[in-house]
Protein backbone atom coordinates (compact mmCIF):
# COMPACT_ATOMS: atom_id res chain seq x y z
CA UNK A 1 0.00 0.00 0.00
CA UNK A 2 2.78 2.41 0.94
CA UNK A 3 4.56 1.59 -2.34
CA UNK A 4 1.42 2.43 -4.37
CA UNK A 5 1.03 5.73 -2.52
CA UNK A 6 4.66 6.61 -3.24
CA UNK A 7 4.18 5.76 -6.91
CA UNK A 8 0.96 7.81 -7.06
CA UNK A 9 2.72 10.83 -5.50
CA UNK A 10 5.60 10.52 -7.98
CA UNK A 11 3.14 10.54 -10.89
CA UNK A 12 1.31 13.58 -9.47
CA UNK A 13 4.55 15.54 -8.93
CA UNK A 14 5.83 14.60 -12.41
CA UNK A 15 2.51 15.65 -13.99
CA UNK A 16 2.52 19.00 -12.20
CA UNK A 17 6.10 19.73 -13.20
CA UNK A 18 5.47 18.70 -16.82
CA UNK A 19 2.32 20.83 -17.00
CA UNK A 20 4.17 23.81 -15.55
CA UNK A 21 7.05 23.46 -18.01
CA UNK A 22 4.66 23.13 -20.99
CA UNK A 23 2.66 26.17 -19.86
CA UNK A 24 5.86 28.20 -19.51
CA UNK A 25 7.06 27.16 -22.98
CA UNK A 26 3.70 28.05 -24.50
CA UNK A 27 3.76 31.44 -22.79
CA UNK A 28 7.26 32.20 -24.03
CA UNK A 29 6.64 31.09 -27.63
CA UNK A 30 3.03 32.28 -28.06
CA UNK A 31 3.83 35.62 -29.70
CA UNK A 32 6.46 34.09 -31.94
CA UNK A 33 4.13 31.33 -33.13
CA UNK A 34 1.37 33.89 -33.73
CA UNK A 35 3.73 36.03 -35.82
CA UNK A 36 4.84 33.00 -37.90
CA UNK A 37 1.20 32.09 -38.59
CA UNK A 38 0.51 35.68 -39.60
CA UNK A 39 3.60 35.83 -41.79
CA UNK A 40 2.97 32.65 -43.77
CA UNK A 41 -0.85 32.27 -43.79
CA UNK A 42 -2.26 35.81 -43.74
CA UNK A 43 0.90 37.77 -44.45
CA UNK A 44 1.07 37.36 -48.24
CA UNK A 45 -2.54 38.55 -48.60
CA UNK A 46 -2.04 41.46 -46.21
CA UNK A 47 1.15 42.57 -47.97
CA UNK A 48 -0.59 42.32 -51.34
CA UNK A 49 -3.49 44.46 -50.12
CA UNK A 50 -1.14 46.96 -48.43
CA UNK A 51 1.24 47.17 -51.39
CA UNK A 52 3.02 50.52 -51.36
CA UNK A 53 2.76 51.14 -47.61
CA UNK A 54 5.92 52.43 -45.91
CA UNK A 55 5.76 50.13 -42.87
CA UNK A 56 5.37 46.42 -42.11
CA UNK A 57 1.66 45.95 -41.29
CA UNK A 58 2.39 42.54 -39.74
CA UNK A 59 4.48 44.26 -37.08
CA UNK A 60 2.30 47.37 -36.78
CA UNK A 61 -0.84 45.59 -35.72
CA UNK A 62 -3.45 46.39 -33.12
CA UNK A 63 -5.64 44.23 -30.96
CA UNK A 64 -9.15 45.49 -30.47
CA UNK A 65 -12.05 43.93 -28.61
CA UNK A 66 -15.23 43.57 -30.63
CA UNK A 67 -18.29 41.98 -29.08
CA UNK A 68 -16.36 39.98 -26.46
CA UNK A 69 -13.72 38.70 -28.88
CA UNK A 70 -10.32 40.08 -29.70
CA UNK A 71 -9.37 40.81 -33.28
CA UNK A 72 -6.15 41.80 -35.03
CA UNK A 73 -6.01 44.85 -37.26
CA UNK A 74 -3.01 45.45 -39.48
CA UNK A 75 -2.11 49.12 -39.90
CA UNK A 76 -0.65 50.45 -43.15
CA UNK A 77 1.08 53.82 -43.50
CA UNK A 78 0.55 55.63 -46.77
CA UNK A 79 1.94 59.13 -47.36
CA UNK A 80 3.51 58.95 -43.89
CA UNK A 81 0.15 58.50 -42.14
CA UNK A 82 -1.29 55.35 -40.53
CA UNK A 83 -4.52 55.71 -42.51
CA UNK A 84 -5.31 52.15 -43.57
CA UNK A 85 -6.28 48.98 -41.73
CA UNK A 86 -6.80 45.40 -42.82
CA UNK A 87 -8.50 42.65 -40.85
CA UNK A 88 -9.92 39.18 -41.36
CA UNK A 89 -13.55 38.17 -41.44
CA UNK A 90 -15.24 34.96 -42.53
CA UNK A 91 -17.86 33.92 -45.04
CA UNK A 92 -19.53 30.62 -45.90
CA UNK A 93 -18.36 29.15 -49.18
CA UNK A 94 -19.28 25.92 -50.96
CA UNK A 95 -16.64 23.88 -49.10
CA UNK A 96 -16.95 25.56 -45.72
CA UNK A 97 -15.68 28.70 -44.01
CA UNK A 98 -13.56 31.14 -46.01
CA UNK A 99 -11.16 33.58 -44.37
CA UNK A 100 -11.11 36.96 -46.11
CA UNK A 101 -8.84 39.93 -45.39
CA UNK A 102 -10.36 43.34 -46.14
CA UNK A 103 -8.27 46.51 -46.30
CA UNK A 104 -9.98 49.87 -45.66
CA UNK A 105 -8.81 53.47 -45.89
CA UNK A 106 -9.82 55.17 -42.61
CA UNK A 107 -10.09 58.61 -44.20
CA UNK A 108 -12.69 57.80 -46.86
CA UNK A 109 -14.02 54.37 -45.73
CA UNK A 110 -13.16 52.87 -49.13
CA UNK A 111 -11.87 49.35 -49.67
CA UNK A 112 -8.27 49.28 -50.85
CA UNK A 113 -8.21 45.53 -51.36
CA UNK A 114 -9.73 42.14 -50.57
CA UNK A 115 -8.01 38.77 -50.44
CA UNK A 116 -8.92 35.22 -49.45
CA UNK A 117 -6.58 33.67 -46.88
CA UNK A 118 -8.11 30.26 -46.12
CA UNK A 119 -10.75 28.13 -47.80
CA UNK A 120 -11.89 24.58 -48.58
CA UNK A 121 -13.31 25.38 -52.00
CA UNK A 122 -13.20 23.13 -55.04
CA UNK A 123 -9.78 23.34 -56.74
CA UNK A 124 -9.93 25.20 -60.04
CA UNK A 125 -13.48 26.44 -59.44
CA UNK A 126 -14.27 28.00 -56.04
CA UNK A 127 -10.56 28.21 -55.23
CA UNK A 128 -10.36 30.95 -57.90
CA UNK A 129 -11.78 33.28 -55.23
CA UNK A 130 -8.24 33.24 -53.85
CA UNK A 131 -6.26 33.10 -57.09
CA UNK A 132 -8.23 35.24 -59.57
CA UNK A 133 -7.11 38.88 -59.14
CA UNK A 134 -9.98 40.15 -61.31
CA UNK A 135 -12.59 38.81 -58.91
CA UNK A 136 -11.26 40.54 -55.78
CA UNK A 137 -10.36 43.70 -57.77
CA UNK A 138 -14.10 44.40 -58.09
CA UNK A 139 -14.25 45.46 -54.43
CA UNK A 140 -11.42 48.01 -54.68
CA UNK A 141 -12.58 51.61 -54.37
CA UNK A 142 -16.07 50.72 -53.12
CA UNK A 143 -17.33 51.98 -49.77
CA UNK A 144 -17.04 49.41 -46.98
CA UNK A 145 -20.44 50.62 -45.75
CA UNK A 146 -22.23 49.33 -48.88
CA UNK A 147 -23.97 45.95 -48.90
CA UNK A 148 -22.19 43.51 -51.21
CA UNK A 149 -23.93 40.87 -53.30
CA UNK A 150 -23.21 39.01 -56.50
CA UNK A 151 -25.11 40.25 -59.58
CA UNK A 152 -27.40 37.19 -59.64
CA UNK A 153 -28.64 38.31 -56.19
CA UNK A 154 -29.13 41.92 -57.32
CA UNK A 155 -25.70 43.17 -56.33
CA UNK A 156 -22.71 44.71 -58.08
CA UNK A 157 -20.12 41.87 -57.97
CA UNK A 158 -19.61 39.50 -60.92
CA UNK A 159 -19.54 35.95 -59.52
CA UNK A 160 -16.79 33.56 -60.54
CA UNK A 161 -17.94 31.28 -63.34
CA UNK A 162 -19.27 28.07 -61.76
CA UNK A 163 -18.53 29.33 -58.26
CA UNK A 164 -21.47 31.50 -57.25
CA UNK A 165 -21.55 30.09 -53.70
CA UNK A 166 -17.84 30.83 -53.19
CA UNK A 167 -18.41 34.33 -54.58
CA UNK A 168 -21.30 34.82 -52.16
CA UNK A 169 -19.02 33.66 -49.34
CA UNK A 170 -16.50 36.40 -50.15
CA UNK A 171 -19.31 38.99 -50.42
CA UNK A 172 -20.67 37.82 -47.06
CA UNK A 173 -17.25 38.21 -45.46
CA UNK A 174 -16.92 41.75 -46.87
CA UNK A 175 -20.40 42.62 -45.55
CA UNK A 176 -19.36 41.32 -42.12
CA UNK A 177 -16.18 43.41 -42.37
CA UNK A 178 -18.32 46.49 -43.00
CA UNK A 179 -20.44 45.80 -39.92
CA UNK A 180 -17.36 45.29 -37.76
CA UNK A 181 -15.71 48.39 -39.22
CA UNK A 182 -18.71 50.59 -38.37
CA UNK A 183 -18.62 49.34 -34.76
CA UNK A 184 -14.86 49.61 -34.16
CA UNK A 185 -13.71 52.56 -36.29
CA UNK A 186 -13.62 54.99 -33.31
CA UNK A 187 -11.57 52.44 -31.32
CA UNK A 188 -9.19 51.97 -34.25
CA UNK A 189 -8.55 55.70 -34.56
CA UNK A 190 -8.06 56.01 -30.80
CA UNK A 191 -5.60 53.07 -30.70
CA UNK A 192 -3.60 54.46 -33.63
CA UNK A 193 -3.33 57.84 -31.87
CA UNK A 194 -2.19 56.11 -28.65
CA UNK A 195 0.44 54.16 -30.55
CA UNK A 196 1.75 57.29 -32.26
CA UNK A 197 1.80 59.45 -29.15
Amino acid sequence: MREMLRLFMAVVVFSCLSGGVLAAIQNVTKDRIEYQQLKFVKGPTIKNIMEGCSNDPLIDRLRIADEAKEMHLFVGKFDGKPNTVAFETFGKGFGGVMGVIVGVNLENDKIIGVGVTTHSETPGVGSKAKTDPNFVAQFKGLSIIEPFKVKTDGGQIDALSGATISSRGVCGAVVEAGEIYKRVKPKIIEKIKEKQG
